[in-house]
């Protein structure tokens, strides 16, 4: 049984195709179209699918599965505009061409796109709590767990509390727009100069400059939380039910004054604004969770939705102990309601028990598409780019070598990665400790903000000599401790006296000072040898060079743009930035070999 899942029309346009209940391929569409979070009907990733699942045309399709009920969000959306009535023309001008125009017509348009869809000639649905509740549990390696399924807003539902069993999901709480944790933090995002949606986890490594003073203002004024996490908001300081900006003059007064603009200092307003968003979260995660464990009487918890990405809350529901174990869709976002729709409906209507495997079935979260030492010597051959080629053995000793030389290294290798983190295929590294990598590799080669953390890949066998607690993180959704830091106590005093970022983030913090972001955290990756073999074979072999069993591993892009996919978008990449070398897969390329009429003129823009 061949099932095509689909996200569209919504925050990031994914696709994926399952194969009696086996995930076979998984991408988002801005991958293709180098439109980050690319929001339209994601052919290019359909295709991709198609292919993957062996060259397969619509007809060959048992079911096509839409990730969200448009008639549901239609209903939304007309009851938002009744209960804002006069004051409704911004939502009817931004959100009506969209509804009417798109979603309301996804069937005709994926018809358009398959010709068929799918042997039954039709499109089924799955609800978008529901596509996201599936896509945390059913990949998950537990036979049973709850399930929490935290966002901004899917045709009703911003909260859901889940029991999965089997291979049954009941829901069991729900809590619906326009009350909505993640719309709550996208609030703040937007309040201190950050993009919706793709700026939340730039609010999150802001936090720990700051002090959560404002928390018992939010209190007060913004969101009142029951002890069982259930929460409503007041709606007389937030703008966008009716269309426009998140926040409005009455929440910049409860503030001290207007939004900060995206290029303006970062003051210690925002930092403080942002650590008590955290807390906030933090609180009403945890009340979640426990009311989730009290329902289900699971020892087991699986998450989904965009604030399930909150690395820094997803630490300290391990460290609360709610859950034995915490499994989180690596795609928690949008893009992971594509998956989630096809595992959804594959179950629903398939006699078939489900199996569950171990570490789980995600298969590494790395379901994109691959390129062979041949495909790419063919292509630089056509483009006369230099390169050398190694074999394995001595390929890993060279970039072990490379790395301690402080060089900075673009990784192209084996299948991308779905979802938003760079695992070790698509990825840029470092030297994890030097002192000033992180600002470095942050203003010369991501062209990004120098405040932000950069997370380090550990091999797993080595975890617990570097980070508190030792846990499993392959997706790198969670933070922890690392060990030997320093104590940073007097952080906010220094900040105090003097608000200067880059000071603060070249301070030897631990034996790893590159990835300890200002509050001794980092967001850690585990590698391991069965998962992940050609990423913990580099590791390996830094190890053994230096001792240092960890590298830093951010993504493979500069700030505008998303992860690379193709030999291409690599070396573009790689040619107008500082970085010093790229990999793809055997072949190995360095700077200063390369022919200078190869830059782009390109200008990167701000997030």
């Amino acid at each position: 049984m061949i099932v095509l899942g689909i996200s569209a029309y919504y925050h990031d346009s994914a696709a994926a195709l399952i194969c009696d209940g086996e995930i076979i391929a998984a991408v988002q569409e801005e991958r293709f179209t180098r439109i980050k979070q690319d929001r339209s009907l994601p052919v290019h990733a359909i295709r991709y699918c198609l292919e993957a699942g062996g060259h397969l045309k619509g007809s060959d399709l048992d079911a096509v599965v839409y990730y969200d009920d448009p008639v549901l969000t239609l209903e939304r959306y007309l009851y938002n505009v009744k209960a804002v009535q006069d004051d409704s023309d911004d939502l009817v001008q931004l959100s009506g061409p969209s509804l009417f125009g798109q979603k309301l017509w996804i069937e005709k348009l994926l018809r358009d796109e398959l010709g068929m869809l799918g042997r039954q000639d039709r499109l089924y649905i799955s609800r978008h709590h529901c596509s996201h509740a599936a896509s945390a549990f059913y990949p998950s390696p537990f036979a049973s767990a709850a399930i929490l399924t935290v966002d901004g807003v899917g045709e009703w539902n911003t909260t859901t509390i889940s029991h999965g069993h089997g291979k049954k999901i009941d829901i069991l709480k729900t809590i619906n727009y326009p009350h909505s944790l993640g719309l709550l933090y996208s609030a703040f995002t937007y309040f201190c100069g950050f993009k919706v949606n793709s700026g939340d986890y730039k609010l999150m490594g802001l936090a720990p400059y700051g002090k959560p003073v404002y928390k018992q203002l939010i209190y007060d004024h913004l969101i009142d939380v029951k002890a069982d996490g259930s929460f409503r908001m007041n709606p007389e300081y937030f703008d966008y039910q009716h269309g426009r900006a998140m926040t409005n003059a009455k929440f910049a007064e409860l503030f001290g004054g207007r939004e900060r603009r995206p290029e303006e200092t970062i003051t210690l307003r925002e930092m403080n604004i942002a650590a008590s968003a955290q807390a906030v979260t933090e609180e009403i995660l945890v009340r979640l969770a426990r009311t989730a464990a009290r329902l289900t009487k699971e020892k087991n918890l699986v998450m989904a939705g965009g604030v399930a990405l909150n690395c820094t809350a997803n630490g300290l529901l391990v460290r609360e102990k709610i859950f034995d174990h915490i499994w989180i869709q690596p795609a928690a976002g949008d893009a992971g309601g594509a998956l989630g729709a096809a595992l959804a409906w594959y179950y629903a209507q398939n006699e078939t028990v489900r199996h569950t495997e171990t570490p789980d079935s995600q298969k590494g979260s790395f379901l994109g598409p691959s390129y062979t030492n041949e495909q790419i010597a063919a292509w630089m051959a056509e483009k006369h780019i230099p390169a050398h080629y190694l074999e394995d053995d001595a390929l890993f000793d060279t970039i072990a070598e490379l790395l301690d030389q402080q060089k900075v290294i673009g990784l192209l290798n084996g299948r991308m990665e779905y979802g938003p983190r760079a695992l070790g295929h698509r990825s840029i590294i470092g030297d994890p400790r030097s002192d000033e990598m992180q600002s470095r590799m942050n203003l010369r080669i991501k062209y990004r903000e120098s405040f932000r953390p950069f997370a380090p890949s550990v091999l797993r066998e080595r975890t617990a000599d570097y980070f508190d607690p030792e846990l499993d993180s392959p997706y790198m959704l969670f933070c922890c401790g690392v060990r030997n830091a320093e104590d940073p106590a007097n952080l906010h005093e220094e900040l105090q006296k003097d608000p200067d970022l880059i000071r603060i983030i070249n301070r030897h913090r631990s034996p790893v000072p590159a990835i300890t972001h200002v509050d001794n955290s980092a967001r850690i990756q585990t590698v391991d040898a069965q998962t992940n073999p050609f990423f913990h074979r580099l590791i390996k072999a830094f190890e053994k060079r230096t001792g240092c069993g960890t590298v830093i591993n951010t993504s493979f892009n500069v700030r505008g743009e998303p992860i690379v996919c193709t030999p291409e978008d690599a070396y573009n990449c790689f040619m107008n930035t500082e970085m010093d070398v790229l990999v793809m897969e055997n072949h190995i390329l360095y700077k200063e070999e390369q022919p200078k009429e190869k830059l782009r003129n390109d200008t990167y823009e701000p997030d």
